[in-house]
């Protein structure tokens, strides 16, 4: 059975090792160090799945801005989610994305963008966000750029370009 919840200081350790397991890098580990040191870090949603005793996986959804002609709309990234590979095809990644959104929305967050597979997150109700009027600040296709609102209409409206904090620079 998998358990989720907020990551504790304890837990540390444990999700920088299961993002350099899941992506075979360090990059992913070292932007959630980064991320966790910085204002647009969210401890309610840094959350890990606990299966088999130990944490198998880590979603963690933080603070960006859609930079309009108007304004800064307040939105979320998720980046990165990351299973334990042993513990992939399990439902984990599935559990820790369903479970964030509903955390995000509780907390009143009204969208999400995601940079992600275009077969994967689409079950969530991520879609290409280039026709929902967003821009990346960086070349990307647009299958992989997606966005969802959390709560309907939050993207009416809205044209502007996705604005990354500094942490994100270099993954």
């Amino acid at each position: 059975m998998t358990t989720i919840r907020a990551e504790t200081a304890a837990d540390r350790a444990a999700i920088h090792e299961v993002n350099a397991l899941a992506f075979g890098r360090e990059a992913e580990a070292g932007l959630v160090d980064a991320i966790r040191d910085s204002p647009e870090f969210i401890p309610e949603l840094s959350l890990v799945a606990e299966w088999d005793g130990r944490v198998a996986g880590h979603v963690l959804f933080s603070r960006i801005v859609i930079r309009t002609a108007d304004s800064d709309v307040p939105a979320l990234t998720l980046a990165p989610v990351a299973v334990r590979p042993e513990a992939q095809n399990q439902g984990v990644g599935t559990a820790l994305v369903r479970e964030g959104l509903e955390r995000a929305r509780a907390l009143g967050h009204r969208i999400v963008v995601v940079i992600g597979h275009p077969t994967y997150y689409p079950r969530f109700g991520f879609a290409p966000a280039r026709p929902q009027g967003l821009e990346a600040p960086f070349p990307i296709a647009d299958p992989p750029f997606m966005a969802l609102a959390l709560v309907p209409g939050a993207l009416d409206g809205v044209r502007g370009t996705v604005v990354y904090p500094p942490a994100f620079e270099g993954v």
